[in-house]
């Protein structure tokens, strides 16, 4: 595996329009605006997949998250980027996400549009030892308890907040 701080991204304005690339240690370092695709993970009972970041990570370590996923690489789609996430970090294959919405997330100098999928998983999963030092299926009321009192990642915070918002309409 390659260093993640050395993956070429494509650096996007702010109508998701390419307009150059860079490394992702740059990236984060001059705040360019990049792509992420995050995908929520159910399984049938309707328990979702949370799981802790690993304290090696760029960005948030050692953070909580209900999405599974990551950056989009130089050329990758969204939809590609978030079937290749998916399976790596939950360690599976055949998954297939449905998409559900795209916005821009900023915070401080910050800042990448999230695409934003679901999926279903009814089989056993092998989270990605690199990425994932804990995880488990929860509850949305188990969700919504930990999220009252764990650190999570602020984009996914907002990713779940806009999801809720979604299916409470």
């Amino acid at each position: 595996m390659t260093n993640p701080a050395e993956e070429l991204l494509d650096v996007v304005d702010e109508h998701d329009r390419v307009i150059g690339t860079a490394v992702r240690g740059e990236v984060y370092r001059r705040g360019l605006t990049h792509r992420c695709a995050f995908i929520l993970v159910s399984d049938p009972a309707g328990r979702i997949f949370v799981h802790r970041r690993t304290d090696t990570k760029l960005f948030a370590p050692g953070a909580y998250d209900m999405f599974v996923g990551g950056v989009v690489g130089s050329g990758e789609t969204y939809a590609a980027a978030a079937v290749r996430e998916a399976e790596e970090e939950l360690g599976v294959h055949g998954i297939a996400p449905r998409p559900l919405f795209k916005f821009l997330f900023r915070q401080d100098r910050l800042s990448w549009w999230c695409d934003l999928y679901e999926a279903r998983w009814d089989g056993p999963v092998s989270p990605q030892e690199s990425e994932v030092a804990w995880h488990a299926w929860l509850t949305p009321a188990e969700l919504a308890d930990r999220l009252t009192r764990d650190d999570f990642v602020p984009d996914g915070r907002e990713a779940y907040r806009r999801y809720l918002d979604l299916h409470a309409s």
